[in-house]
């Protein structure tokens, strides 16, 4: 069964003052098939987030130019792009006197394999349909405190702590970053990168029903739409991307010319 893809990705500035999230997805320049979406939620101050998020997407984008395909390991160039980022962020620092951090989640797509990482608490989510197969643990405290059994994931999501994170690129420690693929692949799966301005409105069910049951931009509007409903004026910056695995359609032969009789030969 060959399969196509359907792709969107989309951002609401919320009610902050300035939008310091950052989303895209970029094919890659010279290999069909091979693409990289990344969302990177900026912190630090007036224009210090933004300028993180955009060194995380202008080192993942240098670091996709020179990706050499299947002669590559993906989990590495995952890797190097977001350790090569907290390095540039963290410089920055001593020249524009502020305090850039940025999360991230990456994800690269070839043929037949999804790979993906993330710092922070950005995350990914893997849906078949529209049950969860994965998602991404956030390096915060409250999945620290979850992982421990001290609170319940319910107890987590209003939890005063929740948006305290354990890791991020441009801190002082280097940061912490997670790598995980899949190889088996079909039509129905669906990948969600989104910063936790979008994925704190949602639980693991609505969000694979509504990606599954919409096309990809579909999808991004109706997320972003109830997402800021139910902020109710205090929403944070959100973005998200959203890649689905749909099954290619068989090429259409073109019609005959009016008047022209196919026939056949015995």
């Amino acid at each position: 069964m060959a399969i196509a893809i359907d792709a969107c990705a989309a951002q609401h500035q919320g009610d902050r003052k300035e939008q310091q999230d950052r989303v895209v997805i970029l094919p890659h320049a010279r290999r069909r098939g091979v693409a990289l979406a990344v969302v990177a939620d900026g912190m630090g101050g007036h224009t210090g987030g933004a300028l993180a998020a955009e060194q995380v997407i202008h080192t993942a984008k240098t670091n996709l130019d020179h990706f050499a395909g299947p002669d590559e390991c993906p989990k590495r160039m995952l890797e190097n792009s977001m350790r090569e980022a907290h390095t540039m962020i963290k410089a920055s620092r001593f020249m524009n006197e502020k305090d850039p951090h940025s999360t991230a989640v990456m994800l690269l797509l070839q043929p037949g394999r999804v790979t993906w990482g993330h710092c922070g608490d950005s995350r990914l989510y893997h849906f078949r349909g529209k049950q969860l197969v994965q998602r991404t643990v956030d390096h915060s405290y409250v999945e620290h405190l979850v992982a421990t059994g001290k609170i319940t994931p319910q107890q987590a999501l209003t939890h005063p702590n929740r948006n305290v994170l354990l890791a991020s690129l441009g801190g002082q420690d280097e940061p912490k970053v997670s790598l995980d693929e899949v190889t088996e692949l079909c039509a129905g799966d669906a990948f969600v990168l989104c910063s936790d301005g979008l994925w704190g409105y949602f639980d693991d069910l609505e969000l694979g029903t509504l990606v599954a049951d919409n096309t990809a931009r579909q999808a991004c509007e109706i997320l972003i739409d109830k997402a800021r409903q139910r902020a109710n004026g205090g929403g944070d910056n959100l973005s998200l991307a959203i890649i689905k695995l749909i099954e290619a359609l068989p090429p259409t032969k073109p019609a005959p010319p009016a008047g022209f009789v196919r026939r056949s030969v015995a």
